[in-house]
């Protein structure tokens, strides 16, 4: 099956959108302004409007024009009998290769993450042959759907890694041959929380081959090197291969930003080292808050000795990050979304920020409505970082979490309200406490809102496009547990007129 993929092709086949510098320029220029409510403010694509999918269901707001189908929802049977999983979390959208039946180039693959938060020995959503799971205790994991983007229905779906734990966002491998998903849990044989005890020790990346097939599931193989923490996303700079990788330990204690150069970019694990980002001349730099939108930072790295550490503490588990902290590197709130475009990294403090939600850390910080950061490395190992947004306000942008780059050069944000102080409801959706929304930032900086849940109050995750970037894919989270309520989750696909507006 052909699943190759390299940036230039993606390029191509995506109408060659490229976030420029001048593009990051006007980005990071604007003077954000808060809206007056939810379901205000500039819509470049037009108003929403509560729309229904091929089942009848009214799950998404969208603008006019623009349609969509749902399909792996919860509860539902995969193609290989195994049942859709819980809490469908990142993405990642490849070329799909054959089957018979299907035109080559109308077939989409995505790999999906199941941030599964069960109990250790706890069955769990993920299940998939357990003699090939890396922890059997374990019930995260990734699968992959394979959809007819001519056709608009889903082909495939099966479980493609299993036996990892809470496997919450990721990102695309050098030359696109894998997914990398990573486990934003360090749960291991040493937790003194039984919850916490698995067989195995977590809190790694993974890769999960985009061109696996049904019956072909291996035990995954964790990339040690590439730390031990609270993972949330991956992206890698196509040109060097480098993987740069943000951590969220939960609100109050703050996290890093990584980067992982490996021995050999096509093979993580074999090997290679991890540093923490750092601010020149600014040791233990906080910027959480109190920067200013456009301030370029010259960026430094310094090493961690220990990226495996053998003891991790459930309740503070910053082994990795302490390292880096004592050498100096600089400090951010809830690191998730990251995506990388020409060696641009994207990424998102889901709460940094001065415009504060009313939620305060046990550290005393005030948690923010959200930024987002851009990373531009150098070629003799330094590079720059630069806030490029900051919501002003939860009405504009509340807690973004996963995003991609766009065709046309803008960013998208999945919400993911983490805020327990504010209830954000939304005329679109009536009798929802907490309404989660794709938010889009155009290439000159403006937020407005792109689609609306209006299903239930889960968050929005795993956005990206299809390689021929003419339809948008995520998923509605669902439930990360079976003691939760049960709230519906599935994978969405947008098509509509994106030549309209910035996106």
């Amino acid at each position: 099956m052909e699943t190759g993929f390299d940036r230039r092709t993606f390029l191509v086949r995506t109408g060659g959108g490229l976030m420029s510098l001048g593009a990051l320029e006007r980005l990071v220029a604007r003077d954000a302004r808060a809206q007056e409510g939810r379901g205000g403010g500039a819509q470049p694509y037009g108003p929403l409007r509560r729309t229904r999918d091929q089942r009848g269901v009214e799950v998404l707001a969208l603008p006019a024009g623009f349609t969509y189908v749902t399909f792996s929802h919860s509860g539902s049977k995969m193609a290989d009998g195994n049942p859709t999983p819980l809490a469908l979390d990142g993405m990642g959208s490849f070329p799909g290769g054959r089957r018979r039946g299907h035109h080559g180039t109308d077939l989409v693959r995505l790999v999906r993450n199941s941030e599964d938060r069960n109990p250790a020995g706890t069955v769990g959503g993920l299940l998939g042959d357990r003699t090939k799971a890396y922890d059997p205790t374990g019930y995260g994991g990734t699968s992959t759907l394979v959809y007819d983007e001519r056709r608009r229905v889903l082909v495939e779906d099966f479980v493609s890694l299993n036996g990892t734990i809470v496997n919450c966002a990721g990102g695309i491998s050098y030359r696109g041959k894998y997914w990398l998903t990573g486990e934003e849990s360090v749960g291991g044989p040493e937790a003194s929380d039984a919850t916490q005890r698995f067989a195995k020790r977590h809190g790694y990346l993974f890769q999960t081959p985009v061109d696996r097939d049904p019956g072909e599931l291996r035990p995954g193989v964790p990339i040690k090197a590439a730390g031990r923490f609270s993972h949330e996303a991956a992206a890698v700079d196509q040109r060097t291969g480098i993987v740069y990788e943000t951590e969220d330990p939960g609100s109050g204690v703050g996290g890093g930003f990584y980067r992982y150069t490996p021995k050999r970019p096509d093979d993580l694990a074999a090997g290679g080292t991890l540093d923490m980002l750092a601010i020149q001349g600014r040791p233990q730099i906080d910027l959480r808050q109190g920067r200013r939108r456009g301030e370029r930072l010259p960026v430094s790295w310094v090493r961690i000795e220990d990226p495996d550490p053998a003891v991790m503490g459930i309740a503070d588990p910053r082994s990795t990050f302490n390292q880096g902290w004592a050498k100096g590197g600089a400090k951010f709130n809830r690191l998730e979304g990251c995506w990388e475009d020409d060696s641009t990294i994207f990424f998102v403090s889901t709460s940094g920020g001065d415009a504060k939600n009313g939620d305060v850390n046990t550290d005393g910080y005030a948690e923010g409505f959200g930024q987002v950061w851009a990373y531009r490395a150098e070629h003799r190992g330094g590079g720059t970082l630069t806030l490029v947004y900051e919501s002003p306000s939860g009405a504009e942008c509340d807690s973004p979490d996963n995003l991609t780059v766009t065709p046309r050069g803008g960013l998208i944000a999945c919400e993911d309200d983490a805020s327990s102080a504010l209830v954000d409801t939304h005329p679109l959706a009536p009798g929802i406490e907490h309404v989660n929304r794709l938010i889009g930032i155009t290439p000159r900086g403006q937020a407005f809102e792109l689609a609306v849940n209006v299903l239930n109050g889960s968050e929005l995750a795993g956005v990206s496009f299809s390689p021929s970037g003419r339809t948008l894919f995520f998923n509605l989270f669902g439930r990360a547990r079976f003691d939760e309520d049960p709230v519906e989750g599935m994978t969405c696909a947008v098509t509509g007129p994106w030549h309209r507006g910035p996106l």
